[in-house]
């Protein structure tokens, strides 16, 4: 019998939380809830937007920790971090919700939601139509929908309660065949390559590269993971990629939104100096 992949162990867990949570908050509550939520504000329309101008259209991402690296944050505040973030000209955030694997919870994304304007998505593991009206509820914009954690009926479910409910779709996919996959079924303007294998969690840049092609261009290519400098950065742009999904980089730095700067306005960062000097 092989050993269980970190992706599967988090899925398992995933359905456990799903039953635990629904026997404390009816659907019906969540939905009452989800309805009474403020309106969302535009995740998928504010990417495009942004990337139209070619330029960064950049998630960036609240994350204490994570299965492979442990704690990247000690010092977590996620309403300062928020505010950092859109500061430094973030388009949108992307909040860890998961608490087992990623010290995250749900209370971080309504936190950084209320600290400032930008839209903001649940990066969680979606497996049940409750997470997605939950998503709502706590005040998300967008959901994540990671292909290789679901079959194709499963994401048509998803995807229909998220519509549902107002919530953008992040579709996420590795490889080519999560990708036709998601080109199929799917309608969301969004296509999230990650660049790491959450199996194994190795990354590589190259995983953007080589299904660029196969995206339509109605579609919104984002590149996630493994954006640690301006050389991969630039390496994007040149490949006509201008939206980014990053965290490690960010919660690494004292000041997020700073390294924000560094990394996707430069030149912001030179006046900011010459105002400083």
């Amino acid at each position: 019998m092989s050993v269980p992949t970190v992706l599967e162990r988090i899925i398992a867990r995933k359905f456990q939380e799903v039953a635990e949570r629904s026997a404390r908050v009816s659907l019906g509550e969540l939905e009452r809830l989800a309805k009474a939520a403020d309106a969302p504000r535009g995740f998928a329309r504010a990417l495009i937007e942004q990337a139209a101008r070619k330029q960064p259209a950049v998630i960036a991402e609240i994350k204490k920790a994570s299965p492979s690296k442990g704690v990247i944050r000690e010092n977590f505040v996620p309403a300062e971090i928020a505010v950092s973030y859109e500061k430094g000209g973030a388009t949108c955030l992307s909040v860890l919700t998961d608490v087992d694997y990623f010290q995250g919870a749900d209370v971080y994304l309504q936190q950084a939601r209320a600290a400032g304007s930008l839209p903001v998505i649940r990066k969680d593991f979606m497996v049940d139509p409750y997470q997605i009206v939950e998503a709502r509820a706590l005040g998300a914009d967008c959901v994540l929908l990671i292909v290789s954690a679901l079959d194709d009926v499963k994401m048509a479910e998803l995807a229909a309660t998220a519509k549902d409910v107002g919530l953008d779709v992040l579709v996420e996919v590795h490889d080519g065949d999560e990708l036709e996959r998601a080109l199929k079924i799917l309608d969301t303007p969004l296509v999230g390559v990650n660049n790491r294998n959450l199996h194994t969690f190795e990354v590589s840049l190259e995983t953007t590269l080589d299904l660029l092609p196969r995206i339509p261009r109605d579609r919104l290519a984002i590149t996630e993971s493994g954006i640690l400098n301006r050389a991969d950065v630039e390496l994007m742009e040149i490949n006509e990629v201008y939206s980014f999904l990053v965290g490690e980089a960010f919660m690494r730095a004292e000041q997020p939104g700073l390294e924000l700067q560094r990394l996707f306005f430069p030149e912001q960062v030179k006046k900011t100096v010459q105002q400083l000097d």
